[in-house]
């Protein structure tokens, strides 16, 4: 679904990701794990093709399609849809005629309820919203685009617990399952909380540190891990 190889990345004179290989196959969620100005943000911005981030060499390969030199656009109309930490407010844009936009009304009702978002249907995207409830309709916003691989960037962070099973549970049930074209779709999540392990099965965990992916493996090893020995490399 997406391999990235030997991929450094730079803001103007400032290379911010250096030498990045990640394998994520299809089907699969993989988490990333990093302390804060690591650059797990950075990489799923420049996965999404946002600026500024420019790719200085190596390739981001998606669905067997290289995609370093595709806008934004493009990228999207391929199937990649990003879940923004701090996505912008839109004025004027109601979340049901966003979903209309989308082509996906029939499917709003349902989701928006499993989010706990029903009473948000007619108000301008993310205009008064709290923060945990602008992360609950960032998760329902990518479930409505229906991309085949789909990032994450910390979708528990702000959320109480309970709104968390439901951000988990959104996850769960559009990773590994067929979009609307019947391919199978793929995740990559950044989280510092770890909560959103409890609630997803994800089958790997990479830790970035420093613009360096530094080491993959389980998840909950990797995780429990960082808790006591922080952000290093496990003994062999």
């Amino acid at each position: 679904m997406l391999e990235i190889r030997n991929l450094t990345v730079a803001i103007g004179d400032n290379v911010i990701l250096r030498d990045i290989d990640l394998h994520l196959p299809e089907g699969e969620l993989h988490v990333l794990l990093g302390p804060n100005g690591s650059g797990k943000s950075s990489l799923l911005a420049t996965i999404m093709g946002l600026p500024p981030f420019e790719v200085v060499s190596g390739e981001i390969i998606f669905a067997g399609t290289p995609i370093q030199s595709l806008d934004l656009t493009e990228r999207a109309e391929l199937g990649i849809g990003l879940a923004y930490q701090r996505p912008p407010s839109l004025d004027g844009v109601t979340v049901r005629s966003f979903a209309a936009a989308l082509g996906a009304v029939a499917a709003l009702e349902t989701e928006a309820a499993a989010l706990d978002l029903t009473g948000f249907l007619d108000r301008d995207m993310n205009v008064g919203f709290s923060g945990g409830e602008i992360k609950r309709w960032e998760v329902l916003k990518l479930v409505l685009q229906d991309p085949r691989l789909l990032l994450f960037d910390e979708p528990e962070s702000g959320v109480d617990l309970e709104h968390v099973i439901a951000v988990g549970d959104a996850i769960r049930r559009v990773v590994g399952a067929p979009d609307r074209s019947g391919r199978t779709c793929s995740g990559l999540v950044i989280t510092h909380t770890g909560l959103i392990l409890s609630h997803v099965k994800a089958d790997r965990a990479h830790i970035i540190k420093e613009g360096r992916l530094l080491h993959s493996g389980d998840p909950h090893e990797l995780f429990g891990h960082i808790q006591t020995e922080g952000y290093t490399i496990p003994a062999a």
